[in-house]
């Protein structure tokens, strides 16, 4: 039987499972069905990690973690987690894609989440490339430049918020001509002199060419508008990647919000003993880099003192 099960190989993963083995669990394996990195290792250029100084990619960042994880035993399972069952016991069994099933003592869930596509046309071909779901991470790159903003939620208002500050002229592009934020929140919208609505609006094509994107075309009630942007952030929500916490029936094994994340307490404990969740996939997340990493770290050294609890207690 694992001490610790692992699922998922981001900067969460990664991070849990250092701090969980230097911490001295002989037993415990993060399962990964490719290479260890996470969503990050498609960012064009990281700017904003403590200590990390000068252009480098989100691969290069990620490349060293996995020998620097691995150094203190960390076994690294490269096959695909289906489900994770809660036992009659307490521990759990780690259900594979290869039709086998392995036991631990505890897990950490790190599946993160993934932004969803708005699905105009152009958006596939120019992601990464000028389209952007991360206004912290890409903001920077277009300085007292001009970008649109597509959504209508409160992500969608707090990234136009967090973008007006850097850039010239943020468009606001929301198919309909009302928001589901605070009252406050829609007033302040309104009175930041750079920020222009762009209501009852559809997405017609985002194009560009080798060096990215040139502008967003859009369909206003007055007719077709061309917005000449070098940057377009979309943020029409996020699929949570909770599938694995599901039971035979659908039904979650431990406690979700509405919005499907997972809730933890401050040691990322879930509500179910011996089953932590770190990243992206918890609640309040700050989807950063550095966060997760935090994330796993504190769910490595509380697992440390669970598992202790479990075996001496």
């Amino acid at each position: 039987m694992l001490d610790l099960a692992i699922i998922g190989g981001g900067p969460a993963g990664l991070t849990a499972g250092l701090y969980a083995t230097r911490g001295g669990l002989n037993n415990v394996t993060m399962f990964e069905m490719g290479m260890p990195g996470g969503q990050i290792t498609g960012s064009s250029e990281i700017e904003n990690y403590p200590g990390v100084t000068g252009e480098i990619t989100g691969m290069d960042l990620m490349i060293p973690w996995p020998e620097q994880c691995q150094r203190f035993g960390l076994k690294h399972g490269m096959v695909e987690v289906k489900r994770i069952e809660l036992k009659a016991d307490g521990n759990f069994t780690i259900h594979k894609g290869d039709g086998t099933s392995e036991d631990a003592m505890s897990v950490i869930v790190c599946t993160g989440s993934t932004p969803k596509r708005a699905g105009f046309k152009g958006e596939d071909e120019l992601f990464g490339k000028g389209v952007s779901t991360c206004a912290t991470c890409d903001g920077f790159f277009y300085k007292n430049k001009e970008v649109a903003v597509i959504g209508g939620g409160d992500t969608a208002l707090e990234e136009a918020f967090y973008l007006s500050n850097i850039c010239a002229k943020v468009y606001l592009v929301h198919r309909r001509d009302t928001f589901r934020s605070a009252p406050n929140t829609i007033k302040r919208l309104k009175e930041t002199a750079n920020i222009e609505l762009v209501l009852n609006t559809t997405i017609v094509e985002a194009y560009g060419d080798a060096m990215g994107v040139n502008g967003l075309k859009v369909m206003t009630p007055e007719g077709e508008r061309d917005l000449q942007v070098p940057g377009i952030f979309t943020f029409v929500g996020m699929n949570v990647n909770n599938g694995i916490l599901m039971d035979e029936e659908g039904k979650s094994i431990c406690a979700l919000n509405d919005s499907g994340n997972v809730i933890v307490d401050l040691k990322m404990q879930t509500n179910i003993p011996g089953l932590f969740a770190a990243g992206d996939l918890r609640i309040d997340a700050p989807k950063q880099v550095v966060s997760a990493a935090g994330d796993g770290a504190v769910a490595g050294v509380n697992v440390i003192t669970y598992i202790d609890d479990k075996l001496n207690g």
